[in-house]
Formats: C-alpha cells, structure tokens, sequence
C-alpha cells in the first residue's frame, strides 16, 4: 500500500476508460475550465474512443474532478489509479483532442468488442512464472530500460504504433503459448490484447491496473518486478508503494537515466548523457548549457522556468 502521504503534497491520478464519446470535442474546453480553476495540471485526451490521461493537484481538486468526470454518463466508472508527489509534477494544464487516446495506428481495433482475459496482481506472478508463458513488456524501449518484470521480453519500440509490426514479425514465437502483456496503467494492454486477439490468438492476459497497480497492491518481498516504474511527468519514475524513484530526465534527450548512468562522464545536468552525447554537436551543447543556466537561475526565483 501507498505510503502515508504528506498532507502538503499533491495527489496524482493516472485514469482512461474506452467508451463511445461522441462529444468528445464539445467537452474540451469545459474540462480544461474546469481544471484550471482548481489548479489542476496535467495532460488529459480526449477521442471518440473515451478518455486518457494524468493529472495532479490537491487532494480535495483532484476528488473534484473524478466526481464531474464520473457524473458524465460515458465516463461513469473510468479507471484510475492514484499516487503522490511532493511537488506539482506537471508545468500546465492540457486538453487535447485526438483521433485514438492510445495510438496504435490499426483501423478497426476496438477494446470494447474484444480484449484479453483481466489477471489481478496478487495472480500475476504465478502466470508470469509458467514456463509456457510469453510475458511481452508493450511499453517503450526508455521505459523498459528503468524497470521490467521478470523473464519480461522488450519489443524495443521507440512508440506503440511499431507494436504490431514486433508482433507480425514475431508470430511465430507466440503461437500455442499464453501470452501475458503489461504496461503501466493498463491502457496500452487494452489496444494490445484486442490487436493480438484480433490475429486469432485465444490466451491473451493481461495485468489489470498495469504496472502502478501491481507496485501499490504487491509487497516488494514478493516482487517480480525489477527496477522502477517510469511515468509521464516530473517524478520520472516510481517504485513499490508508488513511493517517488531515483530516475531523473536528461533535458537533452528526454531519456531516463539511474544514479548509476548519471555517473558517467558523458553526463552532464542538462546538457548530455551516455544515451545522447555522441550524436550532439558541440553547437548543441552550448545551446543546452544555456538553457540550464536560465532554469538554475529561474529555480533560485523561486519562478519555474518556461522552458523546462
């Protein structure tokens, strides 16, 4: 379970819920008034084919909104998951609308007509442990890079729209096998297990709540999981307990980077890392040591740099 947190930090919740949202595009501006006016920051999407998104703010702001949005009759009943952070996470607040709320790029994949079998994450382990199982990580490679579950395979995807051509390319390795797939909140493995389902495969699961749910629910004494849990925002990654990780972004390239990659001499706060500083030029460098210079001087304001 969640660490007690501090009543001065902020509620983060991670929801998306598939649904027929023919309205999609009246209700943006409403939803981004709404969240505005009670200092909500974030990012949430909205398509035909429902909601997805992460958002934090108050405690008592972020209760709010899952009220309004559960009182729309599409949305009754979305899926969230919560966690805390002891700073605001996100620099604004964004409502966007979009052709898919998770982008896989196939025409006519529908979570609601079909999708895998739901694995709770007190069951996931034992599945995961069968020999006969295929455990398929659908996340992105610089996701997979913090942290996977064990035996996990990684399709080495730089976006989720090159997941079906990994799972063409690797059909053969999965026929007459389970297989089990996983992402962080649960979103990814909708679009996922409908596409596999779709290509006539009969034992697809996957772990309901995602990876977020599995680190809240799981004691770390009994984990499979190794590693951290990156998530789309300022906290970078979080571990069990949705306790806040060690990961940090290099403002370079955007990759995650351990205490350990942040050692080498290729890295500096900013400006590179081991994953970027040889395909950067020296040009590069001085624009990005400059931009760290204004969001260090911005950071003794006490002002957020706009930028960062």
């Amino acid at each position: 379970m969640n660490e007690t947190p501090d009543p001065k930090s902020f509620r983060v919740a991670a929801l998306y819920r598939f649904c027929r949202l023919d309205r999609f595009e009246e209700m943006r501006a409403p939803l981004a008034a709404f969240c505005c006016a009670r200092g909500i920051k974030g990012t949430l999407l909205l398509a035909r084919e429902g909601i997805n998104g992460t958002v934090a703010g108050t405690t008592e702001a972020i209760a709010e909104l899952v009220g309004h949005l559960n009182a729309q009759p599409e949305l009754t009943g979305f899926d969230v998951k919560y966690s805390h952070a002891a700073e605001m996470p996100f620099h604004r607040m964004k409502v966007r609308l979009k052709r898919e709320i998770v982008t896989m790029g196939v025409e006519g994949i529908d979570p609601l007509e079909s999708v895998g079998t739901y694995v709770e994450p007190a069951e996931w382990n034992t599945l995961i442990s069968d020999p006969e199982t295929v455990v398929i990580d659908t996340r992105n490679g610089y996701e997979v890079a913090l942290g996977t579950f064990r035996r996990a395979l990684d399709p080495q995807t730089d976006s989720f729209r090159e997941f079906p051509q990994w799972v063409d390319e690797h059909r053969g390795e999965l026929e007459n096998r389970k297989i089990a797939m996983f992402c962080t909140g649960g979103i990814r493995c909708e679009k996922a297990t409908a596409f596999v389902k779709s290509l006539g495969f009969d034992e697809v699961l996957h772990l309901k709540g995602g990876i977020l749910k599995y680190l809240e629910e799981v004691p770390a004494e009994q984990s499979l999981w190794e590693g951290e849990c990156f998530v789309f925002d300022e906290r970078v990654s979080v571990a069990h307990g949705l306790v806040e990780g060690e990961a940090e972004l290099c403002r370079a390239c955007r990759h995650p980077l351990t205490p350990a990659e942040r050692a080498s001499p290729k890295y500096s706060p900013g400006i590179s890392c081991e994953y970027c500083h040889d395909s950067r030029s020296e040009e590069d460098r001085a624009r990005y040591a400059e931009r760290q210079r204004q969001v260090e001087l911005a950071a003794r304001r006490g002002r957020d740099h706009i930028g960062s």
